[in-house]
């Protein structure tokens, strides 16, 4: 659920600060202020305007620095006010209207006149809304609201240079505490696409000061804000003005600073964790699993680190993408051989260890009561995959050209076992060769919209709980703000029933219309979807109050350093 490298100095870039120190502060309940949250990444994080940003690693910076109107609970279910305090929906579901929070403030900046961050009113969040739905080239997440907002799509066509003398219909400030949005249709819900964390709040003078470098200087209201970011990682600070307490009267956050740094291979990163450079691990390697604190003896020795497992069902798939556009990929009885000559069950078992389960019905996962089971997926079938195949003019897999299959992952990860299950069951089943290419994830998206890459391994998070948040990945309508989607799909059947599915009040007849949506993708074999999985994190324990939810959400803000008991 995916940035432009503008430079990258061998500095750290220093941002104003003011005094966050917390050697004075005394928690109640147990908590303690101060100390360090280390992790690493396997990407480098290159982008922090939450409009811009694409790619997982990103947004879970962006989620300690920015925040959303709204939010979803820990569960992964509900919506719950963040800077909204409240909100209401009007009868007919086209009115949405939000009192704005008092007493939030943005991060101290240069970007304002006393370097001093001032609270945040109505006109803030119109801005931002507003720049969500333009035109302008460092907003990239315009597609989920253009097609929404009352007047957004008009807005979003005049406004591919600047937004000056501009503004949408559809999003008026009341007074300093109170905005209303007006969509086009009803929706019942729009207030989860306002939690997604693309739509963080960040201030106009920060876009006013920096202009198109604001992707290098995040200004928001989060519980941390950057400090210093180079080519080897960056660090975050507390925001000592964060407006957020806890159930004790604390206020948040505790901890002083989170550092982030990258790993080369994830082997790199698991010998990191025993040693105690850093403190969480949100991927284990397939073939690392049994080994990631070390040997029996070891254990036996008590020289293991403590640490706790936090397991989540992730609302998330993982999926191999086509270019339907052009050949071979371009004939679904290829796409279809493909789907149905891989064995998933298989691929999960023995070549990711266990790690997944296997997408057996839809494209999009079970989780927020939708009914996944409704939806007929593939079934392993050699001798038909093979006669799809012929069918195209490749019998026994002769003239099927040798081409690259992109994965943005490290050797020794479950995602390149997973590759190597595939490259298998494709060449023995099919007689087809494909050859593995690791990539970063820049390189991988680079390759796809250049059309080098035929076939690449990808995956969706939910960004918000709904059907329609993976089903848009295909939608190639008249009211998209893209011309075509990565996988250059676009089927007017599908689109019409997903536009109509935002239309309807009804959530029955809406679940069954997305259920129509999802079997289109299935049918046509769009894409080749392969498992889903847990979000699994392994802990430090003296890391406390470490949660995640299914959307593979992380919040710091909570989090305090204290070493276990011995």
């Amino acid at each position: 659920m995916k940035s432009k490298l503008l430079w990258i100095g061998l500095f750290f870039i220093t941002f104003a600060c003011s005094d966050d120190s917390t050697e004075k502060l005394v928690a109640s309940g147990g908590a303690v202020y101060g100390g360090e949250l280390r992790l690493m990444s396997s990407e480098k994080i290159t982008n922090l305007f939450p409009l811009s940003s694409e790619d997982v690693y990103e947004q879970r910076i962006n989620n300690q620095i920015f925040e959303s109107l709204l939010k979803i609970d820990q569960t992964g279910t509900h919506v719950i006010p963040s800077l909204a305090e409240h909100f209401t929906i009007s009868p007919d579901a086209k009115t949405y209207t939000f009192k704005i929070r008092k007493g939030v403030f943005f991060h101290n900046d240069d970007c304002f006149t006393d370097e001093i961050g001032r609270e945040i009113v109505a006109k803030d969040i119109e801005f931002c809304m507003q720049f969500a739905c333009s035109g302008l080239p460092e907003n990239k997440i315009g597609n989920l609201l253009i097609n929404k907002i009352k007047g957004a799509k008009k807005f979003h066509n005049a406004t591919k240079l600047s937004m000056k003398g501009q503004s949408v219909d559809g999003i008026k400030v009341i007074d300093n505490q109170t905005i209303k949005i007006t969509l086009e249709e009803s929706f019942v819900g729009f207030d989860k696409i306002l939690t997604h964390s693309n739509l963080g709040i960040f201030a106009p003078e920060a876009y006013e000061k920096y202009g198109k470098e604001i992707l290098k200087h995040p200004v928001g209201t989060g519980p941390f804000q950057i400090e210093t970011w180079d080519n080897q990682g960056l660090s975050l600070k507390r925001n000592a003005r964060y407006w957020k307490k806890d159930g004790y009267g604390n206020q948040l956050p505790f901890l002083d600073k989170v550092l982030l740094t990258y790993s080369k291979t994830k082997k790199d990163e698991l010998l990191a964790f025993r040693k105690e450079k850093i403190d969480i691990i949100l991927e284990i390697p397939a073939d690392e699993i049994e080994n990631t604190l070390g040997t029996l003896k070891e254990a036996q020795a008590g020289k293991n680190i403590k640490h706790k497992v936090d397991s989540k069902s992730s609302v998330s798939v993982n999926f191999f993408g086509f270019a339907t556009g052009v050949k071979p990929f371009n004939d679904v009885n290829v796409r279809k051989a493909f789907n149905i000559a891989i064995d998933r069950n298989e691929l999960v078992t023995n070549w990711m260890k266990g790690e997944g389960y296997p997408m057996l019905n839809g494209f999009v996962p079970p989780g927020s009561s939708y009914p996944n089971s409704k939806v007929k997926g593939f079934q392993f079938d050699v001798v038909q995959a093979k006669q799809l195949l012929a069918r195209a003019g490749y019998p026994d897999g002769n003239g099927f050209p040798v081409m690259d299959i992109y994965i943005n992952t490290q050797k020794g990860s479950s995602t390149y076992e997973l590759s190597k299950g595939i490259q298998k069951q494709l060449k023995e089943n099919l007689n087809i060769d494909i050859n593995i290419k690791l990539c970063s994830l820049k390189e991988r998206e680079k390759a796809i919209k250049n059309g080098n890459a035929l076939i690449w391994k990808t995956g969706w998070v939910a960004d918000y709980p709904d059907a329609s948040n993976f089903l848009d990945l295909f939608y190639s309508g008249e009211n998209s703000v893209y011309k075509s989607n990565p996988f250059q799909y676009n089927n007017p059947t599908f689109n019409a029933l997903l536009e109509a599915s935002m239309r309807e009040k009804d959530n029955d007849k809406r679940l069954a219309l997305l259920v129509k949506c999802d079997q289109i993708i299935i049918d046509e074999a769009v894409v080749m979807p392969v498992f889903n999985d847990d979000f699994i994190t392994m802990v430090n324990a003296k890391v406390r109050n470490f949660e995640t939810n299914s959307m593979e959400i992380l919040d710091f803000s909570t989090i305090f350093i204290k070493e276990p008991k011995k």
